[in-house]
């Protein structure tokens, strides 16, 4: 009998050609679409509604079941309630992250397993590979797509069971197939953004669950030029949205100050607070397992879409890390994920404090 696959099926066009490709290969795929989010799920930002009605089409179109599963409590208990928590101290989260590794491969996969299932998989641009009985996680061969930075904290249990079908492939290669199969996603537009936010203003979001408490805009030298709306509402390198205008270059973001409640800003893009040679990271987790990579040269992300910048992992303590980099990084940010590389092979990250 062949292999139980289930797919996570989001309604888009990656995961439903994962499904597609499975079927192909002759495995007993089963699409399960997960329903994360309860909470003012309406259709003006939300698209929870349309998706179902798209994984559900494609599952059609596939010929393979689709079964819908709720973890909307899970996902406030263990990715909104610590997102929440980082704003409020002050950091920046990144909810992707913890998303991937407490929900759809962990609450999910835990699912799955209770199905029958010896597999899951989703539509990740990402890739497995065996080596001497571990499991690797490597980039996915699109450049633009490579999804690795937010699979970082995925460990070898995970990885044991986890298939990424359209890893190897190019979006306009997974559109392409999606067209000739016939799949009517097969142009839809990828969602962007946090999936609980969906559309919506981020600040108008985040005005529901967090308190607003102004304080000084100050500069480095400690001149007060503004006042702003609550720390929780700003993150490091941000340009768009302070409030400060006038002569000369443009206002960032660089650095928040929670006891004091103070938000520092400084003129042009390339200021010396802006750039870091260095960056201390808590929570480390590694693809390989408990131990750390060897000290040595690696590439890292400090943020998605970003180029690998070359770094030393100088320090590695009970989960906490020292990363210096060869030339300064820009608008490092506390709560965002540093993530190493080994060139194609993704070691790991860490929190960044």
């Amino acid at each position: 009998m062949a292999e139980k696959v289930i797919v996570g099926m989001s309604g888009g066009v990656d995961s439903s050609v994962a499904a597609l490709l499975l079927k192909r290969q002759g495995w007993d795929v089963v699409g399960l679409f997960m329903k994360n989010w309860e909470d003012d799920d309406d259709d003006q930002y939300c698209s929870t509604r349309q998706d179902l009605i798209d994984a559900a089409a494609a599952a059609d179109v596939i010929g393979v079941p689709l079964e819908a599963v709720n973890f909307a409590a899970e996902y406030k208990e263990r990715v909104f309630a610590d997102f929440l928590r980082e704003y409020s101290a002050g950091r920046t989260p990144n909810p992707d992250v913890l998303c991937n590794a407490e929900i759809k491969f962990k609450a999910f996969l835990d699912h799955a397993l209770r199905l029958g299932a010896g597999k899951i998989a989703t539509g990740h641009y990402a890739r497995v590979r065996e080596r001497d009985s571990r499991f690797e996680l490597i980039r996915g061969a699109d450049p633009g797509k490579d999804q690795s930075y937010f699979l970082h904290r995925l460990n070898q249990a995970q990885l044991a069971r986890v298939l990424f079908p359209v890893g190897g492939l190019k979006k306009s290669e997974v559109r392409r197939i999606a067209l000739e199969a016939g799949l009517p996603n097969h142009a839809k537009k990828d969602s962007t953004g946090i999936c609980f936010i969906g559309e919506r203003p981020f600040r108008e979001f985040l005005n529901r669950y967090l308190p607003h408490a102004p304080g000084p805009i100050v500069t480095p030298d400690g001149r007060r030029v503004g006042e702003h709306i609550g720390l929780a509402f700003y993150t490091i390198g941000q340009r768009k949205g302070i409030g400060l205008g006038g002569a000369g270059e443009p206002w960032y973001v660089a650095a928040k100050d929670v006891p004091s409640n103070t938000l520092t800003v400084v003129q042009g893009h390339d200021h010396p607070l802006l750039m870091k040679p260095t960056l201390a990271a808590l929570d480390a987790s590694w693809v390989a397992g408990e131990a750390p990579p060897v000290r040595s040269r690696h590439g890292a992300k400090t943020r998605y879409r970003q180029a690998d910048a070359a770094c030393t992992l100088a320090r590695v303590e009970n989960g906490e890390i020292t990363v210096d980099f060869a030339e300064s990084q820009w608008a490092v940010t506390p709560g965002q994920s540093v993530v190493l590389y080994d060139a194609e092979v993704c070691l790991g990250g860490a929190i960044i404090a």
